[in-house]
């Protein structure tokens, strides 16, 4: 068996506000939602998918490597990001920052340190 990805599912309390959270603050891609009012929906970026279901009650945490996580920070920054911490050098050779949604799932965003961003 080859694993060729990952597709994260969080759980929140309002489908709607969620695909809009991480379509206009974080810079997704709106990819479907299902049911109205909608029950499960979807986000893409850069070929990276995240779902969303309102079945459930456990918070998330999605780590997502991306090509310069200081040129994202100053994006999502200034449309009112929920930043937890801004990005930082940390021993484990990341760059990352971390984001909290609105139904307090943690996002860390980061690059490796061994590379220059958009390398």
């Amino acid at each position: 068996m080859k694993l060729e990805k990952t597709t994260p599912v969080l759980y929140v309390s309002d489908i709607s506000r969620s695909l809009s959270y991480y379509t206009h603050i974080l810079g997704f891609d709106e990819k479907w939602e299902w049911e109205s009012p909608p029950t499960f929906g979807g986000v893409e970026k850069d070929g990276v998918e995240i779902f969303f279901s309102s079945d459930g009650h456990s918070r998330s945490w999605v780590c997502l490597i991306v090509d310069d996580v200081d040129a994202y920070y100053k994006t999502i920054v200034s449309k009112g990001a929920i930043i937890i911490a801004p990005p930082q050098s940390q021993s484990w050779n990341i760059r990352e920052m971390y984001v909290k949604d609105p139904d307090g799932n943690l996002l860390s965003f980061g690059h490796r340190l061994d590379c220059e961003p958009n390398e």
